[in-house]
This record gives C-alpha cells, structure tokens and sequence, in this order.
C-alpha cells in the first residue's frame, strides 16, 4: 500500500546549515510511523542540497522510509536516496527515470487536470496533486485546485495520488476521502510542537478514513 502520510521537509522551515535537525526530526517521524519523505532545500546551493541528502539517507538507511529529493535528480542518485520528485519546469519524468532507474521511484507534481492525464501517460510512480488550499512554503504557489479539483484527478489516473498544499489535520479526513491516497505535509508537520505525535495523528485519520493500516 502507498504510503498515507508523505512529509515535506523544507528549508524555509528548517535551517539548510543545521543537518542535525533534519536528521532528528525523520527520526521523529520515522518512529512515529512515517513512511515516505521528500527533502525539499531550494534556497541552499549544490553541496549544501547534496549533504543534507546524504546526511537523510545515511540515517534513515536501515528503515522502511523511502526518501525523495526534490527536483534533482543527480542528487537523488549521488546520494542514494529512493527517488526523485519533479516538477512541471523541471526534468521531464523520462528524463528523470533515465538518472534514476528502478527501484528509484519518480514522482511529479501536477497542478490542472491536463497535467494529470499527462502525468498518467509517463512512468510516474506517484502523481502529486495541488494546491489543495493555500500554501506557505511557495513563494509563487500555483491556482488553487481545491477538494473539487482533487475529485476530477482521482476520477482521471489510477497511479497513487498524493495531495498537496495547506492540508492540515482539521482539512485531512475531507482530503483522505476525496481520493487522495496520500497527505504531503510539510508546516502542519514541522511547526507542531512534536512533529512525531502529530504525524502519529495523521496516520490515524488515514486509518479511519480509508482503512489504511496504522
């Protein structure tokens, strides 16, 4: 079963120059259950982006978490991290796929209904989804898509749809049930007082709302 939780984490909410605090908190929230987690450090340089990957990887080596590195690639390979997550401007997800092979996954982000349908077409292991509601850690966030946005693309592919954008504990059991096989969070998860509790939230609301298993 795909992972029901996905967590972002961010540089706007965690300092690229401090690697100890990316590496404890997917500690936290490996403990707590969370499967699947994207490293997303688009304000740091190559080296800095290439380090905290490595850093992840390396800690989260012998568990089950899958982690994906956001837009590049070449530091989802260099790093031996789990794959890769693009977007509309960057690598395509062929292009993407011929750096990292199989068993590496390639997600991609989708932000209208045409890209969806397009998305289905490609090897995408995942397609994301958003933005649901409004969302922080953009600077230039596309349209909102919103629960009814989400319907129609769940309705339009049958690979894993991950969520995206604003989803907070109160919006997730609406999102979970709208047809979102997946939750990407990123503030919700990262601000809370104890990340791994909230995520152990999560998780619950995903075993009520679709039967997954806890």
């Amino acid at each position: 079963m795909f992972p029901t939780l996905y967590a972002i984490l961010d540089d706007s909410l965690i300092p690229a120059d401090e690697p100890a605090r990316w590496v404890a908190l997917a500690a936290a929230l490996e403990d707590s259950g969370c499967r699947l987690m994207q490293v997303r450090a688009k304000q740091a340089d190559s080296r800095t982006q290439l380090e905290i990957a490595m850093e992840l990887a390396r800690a989260l080596s012998f568990t089950r978490v899958r982690l994906i590195v956001n837009d590049r690639a070449d530091i989802a390979l260099l790093a031996g991290a789990g794959g890769v997550h693009v977007g509309q401007h960057d690598l395509g997800v062929a292009q993407a796929r011929a750096i990292c092979g199989a068993p590496m996954w390639v997600g991609v982000s989708t932000h209208t209904l045409d890209q969806v349908l397009a998305a289905d077409q490609t090897s995408a292991d995942y397609i994301a989804f958003g933005p649901i509601f409004p969302t922080t850690t953009k600077s230039k966030p596309d349209a909102l898509v919103g629960i009814e946005g989400l319907r129609a693309a769940r309705a339009a592919t049958r690979k894993p749809l991950v969520a995206i954008g604003g989803i907070t504990l109160e919006s997730a059991r609406e999102v979970y049930r709208a047809g979102a096989d997946s939750l990407a969070v990123a503030s919700d998860l990262l601000r809370a007082k104890n990340p791994g509790a909230r995520a152990e939230e999560y998780l619950a609301i995903a075993a009520e709302a679709i039967g997954a298993p806890r």
